[in-house]
């Protein structure tokens, strides 16, 4: 169906109270299927019913049936999955009402909430999105000891209610220069930014020795440790650390220099946090290390500039801890100029011609990027009772010439036309 008479048939659906593409039932047909959870399937077909995957095959042994909209694309894939952006706390305008991903009032502020400054209507969302990005790990960015927490979002350009995964994922920690003050002012070496994290993470085991309940911690009730007397007042800060301590909120630290990696991975095994690593330019030195600690790697934007901490990155970083078995997920990452993100795929387009198969790039923005960001329950790959979310192309989703035709995100279509 052409885009025009599409658009008629919508307004005509609309019209007489029918509803509209957004809340059709979808048959996408595809000449190649990438699945990501198989083989790729040839001149295949997806049923998508109420926001859900129901049914895909080939197109001989699925019946689409007569209430479906028919969509064709030449290459179908999963929506992507962007691992680390910043889009929806910085926007389009670049302006200074629309940048919300830095606060610098203070080195470590562990409570700043994403879902409190994202704005799912920017446009730099939508602009994401026509290239077939349907998922977005964002939050505030890199530049500070600890700058807030992460999030994980549908780019449908909705209400948070309706398009939030999980509304605290991570802390977005850095250990690079970045996060480095100039004159007096700390953190202004290495040593003191591992002196002050270490300090904070001390005092927050502390706040949760004396605040947390008995049974949380596995103590006996003759333990005074945790009198109620002595629980002191609620500490924001302390509640987003402890719960990193816990385990449930991973510290994504961003650290690009071997020397900073290493002190993120020796931090991790000091306080037992999840690590993910971040940009990790120079990762591929420490194979082993990263390897043996089980710590994924979400490497920064291929295209980065290589300037400062980034000088020793390399377009071959990704194939490298592939190889190795290390998990591994591309982001767009965050730019301090415009257009403040870059578009995840051509990211990983480069990674494909450098050292990774179609298939393990592609897995990078996919299946591997969600198993990381612990979605892909719902994401990630073409799979039976899966979100209906779908990246259309018109050729190989990797070159240059090709366009992105369509973007569905619980089965409706968010997207179309040549991107």
């Amino acid at each position: 169906m052409q885009p025009m008479i599409r658009t008629l048939l919508l307004a005509a659906l609309t019209i007489h109270g029918l509803g509209t593409i957004a809340t059709a039932q979808i048959a996408v047909r595809g000449r190649i299927i990438h699945t990501m959870a198989g083989d790729a399937i040839e001149n295949g077909t997806i049923l998508i019913r109420d926001g859900k995957i129901t049914a895909i095959g080939s197109g001989n042994d699925i019946t689409v049936p007569e209430d479906f909209q028919v969509v064709k694309a030449e290459i179908v894939t999963p929506g992507l999955v962007d691992a680390h952006s910043v889009v929806g706390l910085t926007g389009m305008l670049n302006q200074d009402e629309d940048q919300d991903q830095l606060e610098h009032s203070s080195p470590i502020q562990p409570a700043l909430r994403a879902i409190d400054a994202f704005n799912g209507r920017d446009e730099l969302i939508d602009w994401v999105r026509s290239f077939g990005v349907t998922t977005v790990h964002t939050g505030h960015a890199p530049g500070e000891l600890i700058s807030g927490q992460t999030m994980v979002v549908k780019t449908t350009g909705e209400t948070l209610d309706k398009s939030v995964m999980i509304p605290t994922r991570a802390l977005a920690t850095t250990l690079s220069t970045q996060a480095r003050k100039s004159g007096k002012a700390s953190p202004g070496t290495r040593a003191k930014m591992l002196q002050m994290l270490r300090a904070k993470l001390i005092a927050a085991q502390e706040y949760r020795r004396k605040r947390m309940p008995k049974q949380d911690l596995g103590q006996s009730d003759g333990d005074e440790s945790s009198d109620e007397k002595d629980s002191p007042t609620r500490d924001l800060n302390n509640e987003a650390l402890t719960e990193a301590l816990n385990g449930n909120t991973p510290l994504l630290i961003t650290a690009h220099r071997a020397q900073d990696i290493t002190n993120a991975l020796r931090l991790a095994e000091e306080f037992g946090f999840k690590l993910w690593l971040d940009g990790a330019a120079e990762s591929y030195l420490l194979i082993d290390e990263i390897k043996a600690a089980k710590v994924p790697v979400i490497i920064h934007p291929s295209m980065a500039r290589a300037t400062g901490d980034l000088e020793n990155s390399s377009f071959e970083t990704a194939a490298k801890l592939v190889a190795a078995g290390i998990p591994v997920a591309m982001q767009s990452g965050y730019e301090p100029y415009v257009p403040k993100t870059r578009v995840v795929l051509f990211e990983a387009a480069l990674t494909a011609a450098n050292g990774l198969t179609f298939e393990q790039a592609l897995s990078t923005i996919t299946i591997d990027a969600a198993k990381i960001l612990g979605v892909e329950d719902r994401v990630g790959s073409i799979e039976v009772g899966k979100d209906g979310d779908l990246a259309l192309y018109d050729g190989d989703p990797f070159e240059y010439t090709t366009h992105c035709t369509g973007t569905i995100i619980d089965g409706k279509m968010v997207s179309e036309g040549e991107r």
